[in-house]
């Protein structure tokens, strides 16, 4: 009656995707609108520097701060187009598509080898080709960890 039950609701691996892509996607154009009341308020500041206190016409050329807000500009337009553009054709589906060519080139490099290893020397024991099989084999049972395939360290939040 005074406690209620606690619910917890337990998310799948592609909501929990999806729902990073979607917050990191909100972190770059968060991060790119700051980036542009940044330049804005920066580009005021060079003006008034230059134009209402004179300020670097002795050291500088006359009109200095077109030149540092078309810098800033050609910097906050990169800043753009790695957000909007470059977004778009390197997304997760392009990471995955890199990920399986390279590694089937892997694959392709170590059944290469192990051909090569078989030519020069015949009556050397076969190489396993996968991973797994690699790794089962180079590392004594008494050694190994646990019996978990993934050997790389737990991903941190």
């Amino acid at each position: 009656m005074f406690s209620k039950a606690k619910k917890t609701e337990r998310i799948d691996a592609e909501t929990r995707e999806q729902f990073e892509y979607a917050r990191t996607r909100i972190k770059q154009k968060k991060r790119l609108m700051s980036h542009f009341i940044v330049f804005l308020v920066g580009s005021i500041l060079f003006i008034v520097l230059n134009v209402g206190l004179n300020i670097g016409e002795d050291f500088l050329i006359k009109d200095w701060f077109v030149w540092a807000i078309l810098m800033w500009a050609f910097l906050f337009l990169i800043h753009v187009f790695n957000v909007f553009i470059m977004n778009k054709f390197m997304d997760k589906e392009w990471e995955a598509k890199q990920l399986e060519k390279l590694k089937a080139k892997q694959e392709r490099r170590i059944a290469e080898l192990s051909q090569q290893l078989e030519k020069e020397m015949p009556s050397a024991p076969k190489m396993a080709t996968s991973p797994t099989a690699i790794s089962d084999t180079t590392i004594p049972m008494d050694e190994k960890k646990s019996d978990n395939p993934n050997l790389l360290p737990p991903e941190e939040a």
